[in-house]
């Protein structure tokens, strides 16, 4: 039987705890002392598959229950920057589709699962051709509904999956759903390539990202250039040298121009939810979009409070961090008919 999901409004009028005051807490606090999972941790199987460039990427779905049905729900979840299906939300999100009884997968980006992937190319924000080729494949083996969540950087690609789709898009999925995604990734990458988030979030990701840029450039010589990459400091200089002339972009304002969601939301033709927190210091609230900007078919939820991906319960001890997985799970679920 289904478990019940409780309403809508945690994620949607979010408030945090009085002694998690600011995004900062709000976004660290969670990560680090939150449970991902509810009962047993989530079990996957793997799946390899050769994309068109003869590259490939790893799917890992939920093995229990068995994923035999093609007619239940199938819940796509794309990762956010550096995550995987290990990543703390993934889990939550896991166990609810356990829970409901449907089948779950989180595809791998380029180089996530682990194992470097084979072509001069990692992934990007705007790599809607990726998530395309991705709920194609997965729409065609089952007969059931396809519904899709995006975490931060899967979000703001599943959005422009949708937006360039069209109408096409139901064909696909039911509805997909954007979590804290940097849909203004100018906005977004000078938030964090300053003061507090450069020394701590930049940082971070940096330490993943750097390496595997390297390791590319051992794979291919000549990629880019060695000394500027290893002198990069922010996401800007990185993306300068990397991941904007690597996916086509003249440079990282041309990639984070033509790679954010927002100037197009208004394109959209699926049912399609955009959650940002107004204090995720990753996505500064002046810059996220209003109702009247985004068309009818984009719903909204932007709580004042909750950091990013951070949603915290309030309890001490920690809980389990699923107030904002089970409200967006929740929201999705209301579309799969």
């Amino acid at each position: 039987m289904s478990a019940v999901l409780p309403p809508l409004a945690p994620a949607a009028s979010h408030r945090s705890p009085w002694w998690l005051p600011g995004g900062h807490l709000q976004t660290i606090w969670p990560s680090l002392f939150s449970r991902a999972t509810v009962g047993e941790p989530p079990r996957f199987r793997r799946e390899r598959w050769t994309t068109p460039d003869q590259d490939f990427i790893d799917v890992d779905f939920l093995a229990d229950p068995p994923d035999a049905d093609a007619a239940r729900p199938l819940l796509v979840l794309f990762h956010g920057l550096e995550g995987s299906s290990k990543s703390g939300y993934a889990k939550a999100f896991a166990c609810l589709a356990r829970d409901q009884g449907w089948s779950y997968a989180v595809p791998h980006f380029r180089g996530c699962s682990g194992e470097l992937n084979l072509a001069p190319r990692a992934y990007h924000s705007g790599d809607y051709q990726e998530v395309e080729w991705i709920l194609q494949r997965l729409a065609e083996r089952r007969g059931g509904p396809v519904l899709a969540v995006g975490i931060s950087l899967g979000g703001n690609m599943l959005l422009r999956w949708a937006e360039e789709s069209g109408a096409s898009a139901a064909g696909k999925a039911r509805a997909v759903a954007a979590v804290c995604s940097p849909v203004d990734l100018a906005a977004g990458g000078h938030a964090i390539g300053k003061g507090f988030g450069l020394h701590t979030y930049t940082r971070m990701f940096l330490h993943t990202m750097k390496p595997k840029a390297l390791a590319k450039l051992r794979q291919h010589p000549g990629l880019f250039d060695e000394e500027r990459l290893r002198a990069a400091r922010t996401l800007y200089e990185f993306d300068n040298v990397f991941t904007a002339p690597l996916h086509g972009f003249r440079d990282t304002d041309d990639y984070w121009r033509r790679a954010s969601a927002k100037p197009r939301l208004s394109d959209i033709r699926i049912p399609a939810l955009v959650l940002n927190a107004l204090n995720d210091p990753f996505v500064p609230g002046e810059s996220l979009p209003k109702q009247s900007e985004v068309g009818s078919h984009v719903t909204l939820w932007q709580p004042p409070h909750g950091g990013h991906v951070g949603f915290a319960d309030g309890k001490l001890p920690p809980g389990v961090a699923m107030k904002m997985p089970t409200s967006v799970f929740g929201w999705l679920k209301g579309h799969h008919h």
